[in-house]
């Protein structure tokens, strides 16, 4: 649990530096091409941490506001199910309370299925049309990315689906 709130503490510190150089960049004339991103092929929490910012620094596009981040371990992590219920319970309580347009809403794991449960879990409760303006990204496998796609399709959200390959 440590790891986990020592990423998300990192990227919740880091993205607004992310965010103003990004705004720099994007300020310069010349283009620079970024490498493909690969996924993690291991269960490394720090290393899936990092994968997840960097997929939040390239999508920054529109936001303007912090970005709210969940990452949850591999199945195999002990106390796996302990982790979900505390990110089910987080991820639920944000969402029906909603998020302002302009911000940024991320999920990714090594665990594609159970983050996409999770995930449909979570905007169950959620108005429709509540969340216009909100980019909603899920990284993961392309079954489970049509699963939430149609789950949180009504709440209005602007949701990119990124393949963990």
């Amino acid at each position: 649990m440590k790891t986990t709130t020592r990423l998300m503490l990192t990227a919740c510190l880091a993205l607004p530096l992310l965010a103003a150089c990004k705004k720099e960049e994007a300020a310069k004339p010349e283009a620079v091409v970024q490498a493909p991103l690969v996924a993690p092929t291991t269960n490394d929490e720090n290393a899936w941490g990092s994968y997840l910012q960097e997929v939040v620094k390239r999508n920054l596009d529109g936001v303007t506001g912090q970005p709210y981040l969940y990452f949850l371990p591999a199945e195999e992590t002990p106390d796996f199910q302990g982790y979900y219920d505390r990110l089910l319970e987080q991820s639920s309580t944000d969402m029906q309370r909603g998020i302002v347009e302009g911000n940024l809403v991320a999920y990714g794991s090594p665990s594609s299925a159970r983050m996409a449960d999770l995930m449909i879990a979570s905007f169950e409760k959620v108005q429709a049309g509540s969340m216009k303006g909100v980019k909603v990204l899920f990284l993961g496998k392309p079954a489970d990315g049509e699963r939430v796609k149609a789950a949180i399709a009504p709440t209005g959200v602007d949701y990119k689906f990124i393949e963990t390959k």
